[in-house]
């Protein structure tokens, strides 16, 4: 596969004085091209070349790139002469705390970040203050960020695995070097969707708290079992341990209130990310208020530290602003815009997959979805790390991202419409996606 030459010599430029010339290493994918302008749902490289968008930059465009109404809020702030004042309150962070615990019935109060993986470690450290213990569960194959409580057992090698286990747990596996090994202690990795396995950590160990992405879609789009989300509920409120949802990748992607709301099901605590601002540096942390008022304890001894200079930058908090009110418009007819796309892109993605002979599924939610080359739906990492065919994946990836069509060329992340796309759009995608499935599959002569 050949990449574009201009991407190419920005790239190495940049290696200059960048490691690896990227400042995200997550970002690090085959072809490295290098974007220069994105539009609605469209990006452009820098030799010109057009591509329909399913990344969305790992998901915040839930109203595509540069939305107007948007970009409009963010304009209007700077004009007015509002900055970073580093001091007190404002009116406008008020006004977003108030959109959004008036959006989320699940949530009293919030605080705002920057970053999701900032309001996960601030999420648990509010748990372990709350409940006097420091052990935490996380299903293998969610992400939760970069720091030392959360980067382990994310897409954890078979071999590292080894075989299913239930009820139990999965041996340490951190995704970076630098982690002590009294970090990994404290994390208990089991499956998704294995209620039996919590149960036994919080037996052996005491667990202060567990953190999940209610759907795991790092590892595209795997969804809770009928019960799962409710036990959690229930082994929560039996053994102490505060339930965190990371909904950084779902929240306002499904639902105006996150996907708790769709699933009935209240955290004690919820993480919000990316789509939330549409784009714009943001992290929400929100939950019940005997939680959140840890942060203002009169007790020192009992105060969660909370700071960040950057905390609440009226930029991001008026790009959010305006994004929940244009998603919450007309009874969220977004999504249902949305969700008639989605269905649209399932259909006829099943529908090459059988004309074509492949054993795939295609899973869903709303905007959100993924194609794995397996039997069946995955029901958790260990499933899927075993079964999926990520060679083809990332094959008809590759060929999609050559025919002007931008799914991640990584295999199984989640692809993302947006409000930009078009009946057309996903028509032509499909168009795509046929003939690229097809041209994978042609013998090498």
């Amino acid at each position: 596969m050949s990449n574009s030459f201009r991407s190419q010599e920005i790239l190495q430029k940049n290696k200059r004085y960048i490691p690896g010339g990227i400042v995200s290493t997550n970002r690090t994918v085959e072809p490295s091209l290098v974007f220069s302008r994105a539009q609605g749902a469209s990006l452009w490289d820098v030799d010109g070349k057009k591509y329909i968008d399913y990344h969305a930059a790992f998901g915040p465009y839930i109203l595509g790139h540069n939305d107007e109404d948007v970009n409009l809020a963010v304009v209007k702030v700077l004009q007015s002469g509002s900055s970073l004042f580093g001091s007190g309150t404002n009116e406008l962070e008020g006004e977003l705390a108030e959109l959004i615990c008036q959006s989320i019935p699940c949530v009293d109060s919030i605080q705002l970040l920057n970053t999701g993986s900032e309001a996960t470690y601030q999420a648990i450290r509010l748990a372990r203050a709350q409940t006097g213990k420091d052990h935490i569960v996380k299903p293998q194959g969610g992400y939760h960020g970069w720091h030392n409580d959360v980067a382990m057992n994310l897409m954890t090698p078979l071999d590292k695995m080894g075989p299913y286990v239930s009820p139990g747990e999965y041996p340490s596996a951190p995704i970076s070097a630098g982690i002590p090994a009294e970090h990994a202690s404290l994390v208990h990795a089991v499956n998704y969707n294995d209620l039996a396995s919590v149960e036994w950590v919080c037996q052996q160990y005491p667990v202060g708290a567990m953190i999940l992405e209610p759907i795991l879609q790092n590892i595209g789009v795997v969804k809770p079992m009928p019960g799962y989300l409710e036990g959690l509920r229930a082994l929560a409120d039996r053994f102490g341990f505060l339930l965190i949802f990371d909904e950084v990748k779902t929240g306002f992607r499904h639902a105006l209130g996150g996907y708790a709301a769709v699933a009935n099901v209240s955290p004690d605590l919820v993480v919000y990310g990316k789509a939330v601002a549409n784009g714009f540096p943001l992290a929400v942390l929100g939950g019940k208020r005997e939680y959140m008022d840890l942060f203002v304890a009169p007790d020192p001894a009992h105060r969660v530290l909370l700071a960040g200079t950057y905390n609440g930058h009226p930029v991001p908090v008026a790009a959010a602003i305006a994004t929940i009110r244009k998603l919450a418009q007309n009874n969220g007819e977004i999504y249902s815009r949305l969700d008639a796309l989605g269905v649209r892109m399932e259909e006829g993605l099943a529908r090459i997959f059988s004309q074509q002979g492949i054993t795939a599924s295609v899973v869903r939610q709303c905007s959100a979805f993924s194609c794995y080359f397996m039997e069946g739906r995955p029901r958790n990492w260990h499933e899927l790390v075993s079964q999926h065919d990520f060679a083809l994946d990332l094959a008809w990836r590759r060929q999609l991202v050559e025919r002007g069509i931008y799914f991640l060329p990584l295999p199984v992340k989640q692809c993302s419409l947006s409000a930009a796309h078009t009946v057309q759009d996903v028509d032509y995608t499909l168009e795509q996606a046929a003939e690229a499935l097809a041209a994978v599959r042609q013998p090498v002569m």
